[in-house]
């Protein structure tokens, strides 16, 4: 009996071998599977499908608002740059440094204190660490315009209405449990080898963090960032009732194209592809770690 179970197995082995070159699967479960023409087609439609709609406002920012306004749409209008004159000569420099004021101060306060929260939370774990997340995540379940008018109140009361500082704080707060969250499964894949050799040597805590942890979760970082980043960035709501005119956003100013006179569309594309901008200029320059830190985890 045993030595027919030991002649079975290799032609066993074999027949699997088989079964899988018919079904074109590769041997080496650590190469890459190619993906047939077919679903290689269907990936290059949807990529297309989700970027036709920012090409379309940019190329109808190059366009007159007569062209702009046809039904059908002109594809072949002649081009021109007077959109973006008269853009510029509208002054939307102090909105987009606002905007970028905001954006910037609130990421900077998110991650100086997600870091630490997620390392009490993944690396040295606190007890009943789950409901704390759970906690955190619970925040995000109040719709934010639910809150307004409480803020609005709160804002008016200490009177800091019409302050870029007030969006620091709010969107501090608004991006501060999606950073935690991030920020915990990052810093779960740091090597605890590396923290206990550190803690050996007498390392403090902001030691850790600046000279291990960062470095070693940088692109965790450079992801949880360019997200808050964005969600600064494209937040409207409070933005639009607790700023007036010394601290209105970009997206405050791009409403002001929608008057009583009429959509002036070619100029709002031309506006809404310079507020873009910056956000995919950000994307481009941390391209590769924004991939490394979102595929970061992901896969245990």
């Amino acid at each position: 009996m045993m030595a027919t179970n030991v002649t079975t197995a290799p032609a066993t082995s074999g027949t699997i071998i088989q079964k899988l070159r018919r079904r074109g699967r590769p041997e080496d479960p650590g190469q890459p599977t190619r993906l047939s023409p077919l679903w290689t087609f269907v990936a290059w439609l949807a990529t297309l499908a989700f970027f036709a709609p920012v090409a379309w406002m940019v190329l109808t920012s190059f366009h007159q608002e007569s062209d702009a306004a046809t039904n059908p749409p002109s594809l072949f209008a002649p081009l021109t740059l007077d959109q973006y004159a008269l853009l510029l000569g509208r002054d939307i420099t102090p909105y987009l440094l606002n905007s970028a004021m905001a954006s910037v101060f609130s990421t900077l306060l998110v991650l100086v204190l997600a870091v630490p929260a997620a390392y009490a939370l993944s690396i040295k774990p606190v007890e009943k660490w789950t409901d704390v997340m759970f906690f955190f995540l619970s925040t995000k379940f109040l719709p934010l315009i639910a809150a307004l008018l409480p803020v609005y109140m709160i804002v008016k009361d200490v009177g800091m209405l019409d302050n870029v500082w007030t969006l620091v704080v709010l969107y501090t707060g608004m991006n501060l449990p999606i950073a935690v969250w991030m920020m915990r499964s990052f810093l779960a894949e740091v090597p605890k080898e590396i923290l206990e050799a550190a803690e050996v040597d007498g390392a403090g805590l902001p030691t850790v963090l600046l000279r291990i942890v960062a470095p070693v979760a940088m692109p965790g970082l450079a992801a949880t960032s360019l997200i808050c980043f964005i969600f600064s960035w494209n937040e409207f709501m409070f933005a639009v009732n607790l700023t007036a005119t010394k601290a209105s956003t970009a997206p405050v100013f791009l409403v002001g194209f929608i008057t009583n006179e009429g959509l002036f569309l070619a100029r709002l594309c031309a506006a809404a592809t310079l507020v873009s901008l910056p956000v995919l200029i950000a994307g481009i320059a941390a391209q590769d770690k924004l991939v490394h830190g979102l595929s970061l985890g992901a896969v245990k």
